[in-house]
């Protein structure tokens, strides 16, 4: 991938300002370069931005700029689209934002683009598979923000009751970005101790109960913050700029992306949150985690759901051959 660390960034609302301020402040790409349909909020951003230049761990060279941009660009970030609204779930923005992805992903590839896409945009599963259709691209150069964020919720909220710090705590949250969306408890652990030992060392502080509880506020999460400030984009911006370094730092690092499965999980032509091995060249490996039966009849349902819900929409945009695309 002989590209310079230039990252397009394609919407710039509440989670494409918020990446790039994040993506700012930890020094991670050399170039960034914003696009947005309102171009005058585009150069606002870029110029405020670039007055905390003198602030930042590295000079960075920040612009408003145009499809013709991603050219040279090593990664393309799209997080435009229409926002999920109270009580509208993420698989209820889909007919709305394959228009808008269809169109996108399209000028990209115009510009002669040849690096990855980070997807954003809910429903962020299905918008993966809509980008790798229309790109054209390998499977492996595609990823979705997958569950990376739920994730981290969970991650959050089980080092709340365990009182030990997060980034001591190793839990996935796998399936779909969304309301079928399922923790992998067996894989789970505290500071190196299986959750259950944990929860079993200390009887009189925890109970095994009070896991699905701290699930359900995981779940839930989006639309609680929804309800109260109209968007979630701090922690998503957070997260997208891990997957970033992971990418252009090419760290192998192991994050629950949406990534394209074919035959992993019992699995077959799909786009779904997995943890994954990420560097400089995409998605790396799929990590199949050996699920009790009960994660793996999950996560088969959250697949399903997900197929059901993409394949009206998928027949009426594209006509697709996936043998020599992997």
């Amino acid at each position: 991938m002989d590209h310079v660390n230039r990252v397009a960034l394609i919407g710039t609302g509440a989670v494409g300002s918020s990446y790039a301020f994040a993506l700012l402040n930890q020094g991670v790409a050399d170039e960034l370069v914003m696009i947005d349909v309102n171009k005058r909020k585009s150069e606002g951003d870029a110029m405020d931005l670039n007055h905390g230049l003198a602030f930042t761990p590295a000079n960075k060279k920040i612009w408003f700029g145009n499809y013709e941009d991603c050219e040279d660009a090593a990664l393309v970030v799209i997080t435009a689209g229409v926002n999920q609204k109270p009580g509208e779930t993420r698989l209820d923005l889909l007919e709305k934002n394959t228009a808008i992805y269809k169109t996108i992903v399209e000028s990209v590839m115009a510009s002669g683009f040849d690096g990855l896409f980070i997807v954003a945009t809910n429903p962020v599963d299905i918008l993966s598979y809509m980008t790798w259709e229309f790109s054209g691209l390998p499977a492996h150069r595609v990823i979705g923000s997958g569950t990376i964020l739920d994730t981290a919720r969970l991650r959050f909220k089980l080092s709340e009751y365990f009182g030990i710090d997060t980034r001591n705590v190793h839990a996935y949250i796998i399936g779909e970005h969304g309301d079928s969306e399922l923790p992998v408890w067996s894989h789970a652990n505290v500071a190196g101790r299986s959750v259950f030992d944990r929860v079993h060392d200390h009887p009189d502080q925890y109970n095994v109960k009070d896991l699905e509880g701290i699930f359900d506020l995981v779940k839930d999460a989006a639309y609680h913050i929804i309800e109260r400030k109209g968007a979630t984009h701090y922690g998503i911006a957070m997260g997208l700029v891990r997957l970033t370094k992971a990418i252009l730092h090419n760290e192998h690092a192991v994050l629950t992306v949406s990534a394209y499965v074919h035959g992993q999980y019992a699995v077959d032509d799909l786009y779904i949150g997995v943890p994954a091995i990420v560097n400089r060249e995409g998605i790396k490996e799929v990590i199949e985690l050996d699920l009790d039966p009960n994660e793996s009849e999950k996560f088969r349902e959250s697949a399903a759901l997900l197929k059901n819900t993409m394949d009206p929409v998928l027949h009426n945009n594209m006509h697709k051959d996936t043998s020599s695309r992997e």
